[in-house]
């Protein structure tokens, strides 16, 4: 085996693994409160290289020293920094400053409803009255949120006909009558969060939810913390590797072409 073409793939392998997660952040540089991810390189572990067929040592292989096979994928991480704000003077837009997901009930096409998290606080009101995500999802309160219950008594129900104040602590009041919090949560491990899609995070077994610290800015929305030029860059450096590695797969297989054809002929 030429251990060359293979050390080439995979580095080829690595980088557009690396180009999927910066296309992946720069498609959601819009998406409210999105956080980037980024991925982990990792080096094969090194091999001892001998000499075979060796007959200057009886049944001792003599050593060449160590050779390392390659790249592999590693992991893929999320960055939790918070992103900007953007003010839109909407009363239903909630942005959280500081560590914290908001808590939302979701139901899925089986009909299941469990907790997820985000930190999209673009919310509306619903027919009903209920605080609701744009895509109809229910905020919970700030109770349902700590206990991890997305039951219909965690709901948050406002009068649509009448102004609603948040304060920096989720309490939001209705003509000045304080009528319930806003659910903002954190987690004591952030390792325990898992992407579950449609902008929210599940978190798994083993996850433990703790009281949060951070403010809630109405009329506000956090944005996603992608940064465009950075990203766009680090695209440029990621494909100029990848070329590179398909050069040495393109140069090692001219030289196999030359040892075939021409030096097997001699």
């Amino acid at each position: 085996m030429v251990k060359g073409l293979y050390t080439a793939y995979t580095g080829m392998i690595n980088q557009q693994n690396r180009m999927d997660v910066l296309t992946n952040n720069l498609a959601n540089s819009a998406t409210n409160g999105f956080k980037k991810e980024g991925s982990t390189s990792q080096s094969f572990d090194e091999t001892l290289a001998i000499k075979i067929k060796d007959t200057s040592a009886y049944r001792l292989p003599k050593a060449l020293g160590d050779v390392t096979l390659g790249v592999k994928v590693g992991e893929c991480y999320t960055d939790y920094d918070q992103g900007s704000f953007r003010v839109t003077d909407n009363v239903y837009d909630m942005a959280i400053d500081g560590d914290g997901f908001f808590a939302i009930s979701y139901t899925n096409k089986a009909g299941e409803t469990s907790v997820k998290y985000t930190r999209d606080g673009a919310f509306t009101v619903n027919q009903q009255g209920y605080l609701v995500t744009k895509d109809g999802d229910f905020v919970l309160n700030q109770a349902a949120a700590q206990a991890g219950n997305p039951g219909q008594a965690g709901y948050i129900q406002l009068n649509p006909n009448l102004p609603v104040v948040v304060d920096e602590n989720g309490n939001y009041f209705q003509n000045d009558v304080l009528m319930g919090q806003i659910g903002v949560v954190d987690f004591a491990d952030y390792n325990f969060l898992a992407k579950y899609g449609e902008n929210m995070y599940d978190l798994v077994e083993g996850g433990q939810v703790q009281q949060s610290n951070a403010q809630i800015s109405q009329g506000t929305l956090e944005m996603s913390n992608v940064n465009v030029v950075s990203e766009m860059v680090e695209m440029i450096n990621v494909t100029r590797a990848y070329e590179a590695n398909q050069k040495i797969i393109q140069t090692i297989d001219s030289t196999l072409e030359k040892a075939v054809n021409s030096i097997g002929k001699a």
